[in-house]
């Protein structure tokens, strides 16, 4: 099947009222990710900043870049004049810096909170005590350039159905219980963004409302080597 039938079979399984598609497209030709968007795909998920900052340049300017790759605060300056959004903040480090590189972009941008829920130590992201913490302090009560809208998580791989519809469960908890305490009268703060090609049923019924999809729309990934520059 094609990319366009691939994302065509993606978008008819899923409400695009309440569920957002992330193309995910690291690893892909910039070709791959343009047959995409010819498609009628416009939000598309990379994780290696060179590899996103080359493919911004050559591919249409409408199109909605998310980072959801472990972001290492030396490389924040290179995405922030147009990133859409940033799902892996894990550290508050990492917030004031995004917060720095936006003022001085005369940006606000959008941020996910990481959350650790995964049974595994390679997967990144805050512990539920560190994210409230996070929230509570003073220094992030002092950025006017980041805004918060939701939470992230990434499940344990190869993992028992029950285990990964209970890690999922875990962080929608999480979230209603940060937007009753920190979030009441923000609507902009609704983004739970859980499930992948293998998972992704299960997150929705555990309420995600963005799901990221790499190889079952783009196939196996062309670029086997991305080397960071920047």
């Amino acid at each position: 099947m094609s990319i366009a039938d691939n994302l065509l079979k993606y978008k008819s399984e899923l409400d695009p009222i309440s569920v957002k598609l992330i193309a995910v497209s690291k690893y892909q030709e910039a070709d791959a990710v343009l047959e995409a968007y010819n498609a009628g795909q416009r939000v598309f998920g990379e994780n290696i900043v060179q590899e996103l900052v080359d493919k911004q340049a050559k591919l249409p300017q409408d199109i909605e870049w998310h980072l959801i790759g472990h972001l290492q605060t030396n490389k924040v300056k290179y995405i922030a004049p147009f990133i859409s959004l940033i799902q892996s903040v894990d550290s508050l480090k990492l917030l004031a810096e995004i917060n720095k590189q936006a003022a001085k972009n005369k940006r606000i941008i959008d941020c996910l909170l990481q959350i650790y829920i995964a049974d595994e130590d390679t997967k990144f992201g805050l512990g539920f005590d560190e994210a409230v913490e996070l929230l509570r302090s003073d220094e992030f009560a002092a950025m006017q350039n980041v805004r918060i809208v939701g939470v992230m998580g990434i499940a344990s791989n190869n993992a028992l159905e029950k285990q990964t519809k209970d890690e999922f469960n875990e962080l929608k908890v999480l979230f209603d219980g940060i937007k009753v305490s920190f979030f009441r009268k923000a609507d902009y703060f609704k983004e739970v963004s859980m499930g992948m090609s293998g998972d992704y049923k299960l997150a929705i019924e555990e309420g995600s409302t963005m799901v990221r999809i790499g190889s079952s729309i783009f196939g196996k990934r062309k670029i086997k080597h991305y080397k960071e520059e920047l």
